[in-house]
């Protein structure tokens, strides 16, 4: 079990140089970039060449490796939950006495002196988070923001001018403790992330605690949830999916949920006016892998999703219904090993809701592998049968096999099954996936 432990913060200009371990990592790009944009001594290392160059272009010193020598005349080095105390930079680090922070510590010393609102829970987290980010900037108050993925049409990252500082807040290693957050959303909760919290009653507690940390004064939760804010404490306000439904882009009823609970922020708590936040929200295109559309091709309509948990999977596929279609073909990359194994029935059965299933193997991301835990766990088991693909070639050979005018066909996890879309739409007219 490995959560991590909130440190005490210092202002960005009392931090000297800072150096990003795996800057190129979706948690740690637009960190990095809002220390460059404040005009702070910024460098960063990733072992991925591709994801170096917008970096060095908002002014981020970039260096490929991972090397000791990176951190001369640094002080202070930020790492991610994906990087191993093994890594040669954060061990010299360590070594060398310099401070070393959490990737949460670095956006939350960010926050220092702004109004924090901070979004977690199991499900709901990117969305949510988006929501209120590009409604806090439609009704003029010019937040700052950081979120899980970028906005269509905009970034994942934002340094306003009008106070408010709004965070996706992960769960998952316990780093949301970290944010020094006046305003808390949790958008629900459900047993996840189990390798790191031991259990589900630790993983709950985990959120009561993220809810009363001494900072927080309105708590925005679904009915259920109520019971998390101790009494006396911070100020509740409750959401639910609404009698009279939001005008969305975004399909689905997990989205009007989501929209309840940003609805809440702008009005119940900052007190904007009801009717301008729905206005606000109505204009919301989404982020990039939630419904995103990659491509329509030949009558083939190919669309990704980050969904990696059976709810968010189920969730997903009950909002692919609503929208017109002949056939529903879904393409799946379970994410961890740890989540295949305790989960692998609970995937199995939502996938069901497809049409044609097709599963890829295992995206370890930080893990190391299991025995005997492999996509075959979930692809066995689908009710009606599913293709099982152990790479990505497979997988797009098999979707455009499979493929046909009228099929809405999605990819979906939070892995590389992201890379899927573009190619089966390229294999689809005629060119090379």
């Amino acid at each position: 079990m490995t959560l991590v432990e909130p440190v005490e913060l210092a202002a960005p200009d009392e931090l000297g140089r800072v150096h990003f371990i795996a800057v190129g990592g979706a948690g740690m790009g637009p960190i990095a970039k809002l220390y460059a944009e404040s005009g702070l001594a910024v460098t960063g290392c990733d072992r991925a060449p591709d994801s170096l160059g917008a970096l060095a272009q908002a002014g981020v010193g970039v260096s490929l490796g991972h090397d000791p020598s990176h951190l001369e005349g640094v002080d202070t080095v930020v790492y991610s939950s994906a990087v191993r105390e093994s890594n040669p930079e954060l061990a010299a680090a360590r070594q060398r006495g310099l401070r070393v922070w959490h990737r949460s510590a670095g956006l939350a010393a960010l926050m220092i002196g702004q109004t924090g609102i901070a979004v977690s829970g199991t499900h709901g987290k990117t969305t949510t988070s988006g929501m209120l980010a590009h409604a806090l900037t439609q009704l003029g108050a010019d937040p700052s923001y950081v979120i899980g993925s970028p906005l269509q049409g905009g970034s994942d990252h934002r340094l306003g001018g009008g106070g408010a500082f709004v965070v996706e807040a992960d769960e998952s290693d316990g780093s949301f403790l970290q944010y020094p957050a006046q305003i808390v959303v949790v958008t629900n909760i459900e047993a996840d992330h189990l390798d790191n919290w031991g259990t589900p009653q630790a993983y709950r507690a985990g959120f009561a605690k993220f809810a009363n940390q001494p900072a927080v004064a309105e708590v925005v939760v679904p009915p259920e949830l109520v019971g998390l804010v101790r009494p006396g404490g911070p100020r509740v306000h409750r959401f639910t999916a609404p009698e009279e439904p939001y005008e969305l882009l975004a399909v689905g009823q997990h989205n009007q949920r989501n929209a309840a609970a940003a609805f809440a922020v702008c009005h119940d708590v900052l007190g904007f006016d009801a009717d301008r936040v729905r206005a606000a929200l109505a204009t919301y295109r989404g982020t990039r892998r939630r419904m995103e559309l990659v491509a329509e091709v030949g009558g083939v309509k190919v669309y990704d999703d980050y969904a990696h948990h059976p709810t968010e999977v189920a969730a997903t596929l009950a909002a692919a219904r609503s929208l017109p279609h002949k056939r529903l073909v879904v393409c799946f990359q379970p994410h961890l090993f740890t989540r295949t194994r305790d989960f692998a029935a609970e995937f199995a059965q939502v996938l069901s809701a497809a049409d044609l299933a097709v599963v890829l193997d295992v995206y370890p991301a930080r893990e190391d592998p299991i025995e005997g835990v492999t996509g075959r766990l979930v692809a066995d088991r689908v009710p009606q049968g599913a293709v099982y693909a152990e790479t990505l070639d497979q997988a797009v050979d098999e979707l455009a096999r499979l493929a046909r005018p009228g099929d809405l066909v999605i990819t979906m996890g939070a892995g590389s099954v992201t890379g899927i879309g573009p190619r089966l739409a390229a294999a689809l007219s005629g060119g090379h996936g």
